[in-house]
């Protein structure tokens, strides 16, 4: 008769009372998004400080407005990792789209007299219309090549509207938004909260979209395409046509974002047609965690917090007290945010998103090889 101690095999398998917490606590897991949704909603109702993180009470109009922008750029970066990091092109020139559809909406306004609701209409059209006929040229090469061909059109972009060709768009210092256009109830400080609640759409339709078409079969070519080109046209497919369809996607979302830009800033500004702009989508992807569900919308959220409040760092009494050799670095917010950045990427590899994982598996103990008993004699 032999004896043998049996495998312990997985820790949560083994103990029943873990297997028992697991299940719950997994669905449980699963509604967060909508618990963080509810309280996002209730936010302009609050009353309630953050010291460190917010001046002031959370409902206040100042805090609602660096909200709402937060919500929007989180948006803006989880359409642009449609292209990064869903189907692997690196674009340079995807503010601008962002910013046809800033200032086709505007100069509508202006130019044609025309009201808010139609007026958008046609800078999101306008935005389409640019992102697929610029895309049908850039998608022609691939690689390096690609990403010079969108930094060209960029810059092309943004060179046409710091030369204001017959006054519509403002050149340097832009164009402000016409109030008697806009929505009476968009416009006033006393009408922030609502400026919000449209962010905060904006965001949940922009991850609705994503979502779904990343686990569409065109999501499943995209991909495919990310791993090996090579190998989807050997399947008999045309990556063309699949890149296209996600250059358009991402570039109908980002028109859709600068309209809701302009209602939240009150103009149309230059600085939204650089490829300084693009830039900080990318740093904002990469910050979250390019290629993750919810990766480049934290990523998004968390430099443009940085990007406003490290600025009040930057000049307080606290940075004003250090030593020359301290102070003059610390108070550069641009120094703060760039370090941040990099302390990111170099403690999270991947990714702020991947911070959790990285703490549980800290956490779990390593496996030890199971030990079998020698037969009995």
């Amino acid at each position: 008769m032999t004896t043998a101690t049996e495998p312990r095999g997985n820790a949560r398998t083994a103990d029943p009372h873990l297997a028992g917490r697991a299940g719950p606590l997994r669905r449980a897991t699963r509604w967060w998004p909508a618990a963080l949704l509810a309280v996002l909603l209730v936010a302009p109702y609050s009353a309630l400080p953050l010291p460190g993180l917010l001046d002031g009470p959370i409902g206040s109009p100042g805090n609602l407005q660096l909200l709402a922008l937060c919500l929007v750029f989180g948006a803006l970066a989880t359409g642009y990792d449609l292209l990064l990091g869903r189907t692997g092109l690196l674009s340079f020139g995807h503010a601008l789209y962002f910013a046809a559809g800033t200032y086709v909406t505007n100069t509508v306004m202006l130019e044609a007299g025309l009201p808010f609701a139609a007026s958008a209409v046609l800078g999101l059209l306008a935005g389409v219309a640019l992102a697929a006929l610029l895309g049908a040229v850039s998608l022609r090469v691939s690689g390096i090549g690609f990403s010079m061909v969108t930094l060209a059109f960029a810059q092309a972009g943004s060179i046409l509207v710091q030369r204001d060709p017959g006054g519509v768009t403002g050149g340097e210092e832009g164009r402000a938004a016409p109030a008697d256009r806009l929505p009476a109830s968009l416009v006033g400080i006393d009408h922030t909260a609502n400026l919000y609640w449209i962010a905060l759409a904006y965001l949940v339709l922009v991850l609705a979209v994503v979502h779904w078409a990343v686990r569409s079969p065109t999501g499943r070519v995209w991909e495919g395409i990310k791993e090996n080109e090579r190998r989807v046209e050997m399947l008999g497919l045309r990556p063309y046509g699949f890149k296209l369809i996600a250059f358009v996607l991402a570039g109908t979302l980002a028109a859709l974002g600068g309209i809701v830009y302009l209602l939240l800033t009150g103009g149309a500004t230059p600085q939204t047609t650089t490829s300084d702009f693009t830039l900080s989508l990318l740093v904002m992807v990469v910050l979250g965690g390019s290629g993750t569900r919810w990766g480049p919308m934290l990523g998004g959220v968390l430099y443009t917090w940085a990007d406003h409040r490290l600025g009040d760092l930057a000049g307080s009494g606290a940075v004003a007290g250090l030593p020359a050799v301290l102070r003059v670095p610390l108070s550069q917010p641009l120094f703060l945010l760039g370090a941040l950045f990099v302390a990111v990427i170099y403690l999270l590899p991947g990714g702020v998103v991947r911070l959790p994982r990285r703490l549980r598996a800290a956490r779990t103990p390593r496996a030890t090889p199971d030990r079998e008993e020698a037969p009995a004699p």
